[in-house]
């Protein structure tokens, strides 16, 4: 509860900010308050609790992925100072509504009934919606935020259909006790298909097949660090938010649910797999492989009681090296009409340290050895055979090696190709991102206990 306090109150400061015309400190001082935050969240980690008649639960789970909220966003804030450097006067608005949305995702993960979970999905979507349309002169931007606009108010009138539906059914919103009630051995009709209505409007929000028609122009035309929140930390969250709600609904005791989401998971990375073979945007290419990516987490769902440490693990090392990855982007694809590859062409010769940094960021979501990607692809798939369901891997295992293909046919234009351009200028905060994120990954991928053991 005090860290979602002390997110909003820094939301506001920084509007303050821009009234008393001390645009220099928002960045720095966000950033120094979402270090503060992160030592008050840390701080909580064996003290579980519940505040306001259930309405925010404080536990071990919460609290591991709160904090990998707030990291993702010190990353995001601190790549803002390159991306909005001609956007000043508008630059107190920018991160206002990143640190607003980072209160909706610890709303989200922190929820003790279904109320504070619909009003932080809110918050997170309404401040996505504004990013996604925050260029105002592009076309493009502003199909894309209206484009999302349309595809998540859907979702979010789904969700709320759902959330009406198991009301109905258990007289309550307090997720404790629809859990104690769930198990029950009458239940109406209503909760199941109060369960599906949610799910399905969670998947859309993860980007999931057949719900991720929507993220291929919405990443392609909204603000590459726009494009960077929805492929790490909005993914994430609603990951983590699914899985939490999956738990309390005890939805893992009924096998027609387990294998709706192996057809879900295979779908999902089979299809986000084989169109990002085809191609030649990396912006579009990174949001098929997101997809791809929410298939692998969707694994966790089918084994619930004791897979919270490998959704921790796997969301790290994909947030990681999908920071990383579009660190170099904003690097390269600055002040350019497109994110083609053809910008990516002989990366290697004019920016060593930044290709290498990408080339590691894509190893991993490739599933290369000592990277975190592998070893969080390694403890899933270990789970999911324990839990009776091979065919899934094999079909990762496939998925796995065709993602090699897209990841390389990038690193090969980097080291192979001749420049374009050389490119001047050495924006130093892109470069400390970028490599604080791929040592963090590597970190990670040489001694997994670190995270593994959190929850556990």
């Amino acid at each position: 509860m005090n860290t979602l306090i002390a997110i909003t109150g820094l939301g506001v400061l920084c509007l303050l900010f821009e009234i008393f015309n001390i645009r220099k400190g928002i960045i720095p001082i966000t950033i120094i308050g979402l270090l503060a935050i992160l030592g008050l969240t840390v701080s909580e980690f064996n003290t579980p609790g519940s505040f306001h008649h259930n309405m925010i639960v404080v536990n071990k789970f919460t609290v591991a992925f709160s904090s990998l909220f707030i990291v993702l966003t010190i990353f995001l804030v601190t790549l803002s100072h390159n991306f909005y450097e001609n956007h000043q006067t508008k630059l107190s608005d920018y991160i206002a509504i990143k640190i607003f949305l980072l209160s909706g995702a610890v709303a989200m993960v922190s929820f003790g009934n279904l109320a504070m979970f619909f009003l932080g999905i809110e918050v997170l979507s309404i401040s996505l919606y504004i990013l996604a349309a925050s260029n105002r002169l592009s076309l493009k931007s502003n199909e894309a935020g209206m484009k999302y606009f349309l595809m998540g108010s859907f979702a979010s009138g789904i969700i709320l259909f759902g959330i009406c539906l198991i009301y109905g059914a258990m007289g309550t919103f307090d997720v404790v006790e629809i859990s104690e009630l769930s198990q029950s051995a009458e239940l109406p009709i209503w909760f199941p298909i109060g369960i599906a209505m949610v799910t399905i409007g969670m998947l859309f929000k993860i980007a999931a097949v057949p719900f991720h028609f929507w993220a291929p122009d919405v990443y392609e035309g909204s603000p590459a660090l726009t494009t960077a929140t929805m492929s790490t930390l909005a993914k994430v969250v609603a990951m983590a938010t699914l899985y939490k709600l999956l738990v309390a609904m005890n939805a893992d005791v009924s096998y027609s649910f387990q294998i709706i989401i192996v057809v879900i998971s295979i779908a999902s990375m089979t299809v986000g797999n084989i169109m990002a073979l085809r191609q030649a945007n990396v912006k579009r290419m990174l949001a098929f492989s997101g997809i791809s990516h929410a298939g692998f987490m969707l694994m966790t769902l089918l084994n619930l009681s004791s897979s919270a440490s490998s959704l921790l693990y796997y969301a790290t090392a994909y947030t990681l090296s999908g920071i990383a990855a579009f660190s170099v982007l904003l690097y390269v694809c600055k002040n350019r009409d497109n994110e083609d590859i053809v910008n990516f062409h002989g990366l290697g010769k004019t920016n060593p340290l930044l290709a290498a940094i990408l080339t590691g960021a894509l190893l991993s979501m490739a599933g290369i050895p000592i990277f975190s990607g592998f070893f969080a692809k390694l403890i899933l798939f270990n789970q999911t055979i324990q839990a009776g369901y091979l065919v899934v891997v094999i079909a990762a295992v496939i998925n796995s090696i065709i993602s090699v293909g897209y990841y390389f046919k990038l690193i090969l234009a980097m080291y192979t190709k001749e420049p374009n351009e050389t490119r001047i200028g050495t924006p130093t905060l892109i470069y400390l991102v970028a490599i604080v994120a791929i040592v963090l990954n590597l970190i990670l991928g040489l001694f997994p206990s670190l995270l593994l053991n959190v929850l556990s």
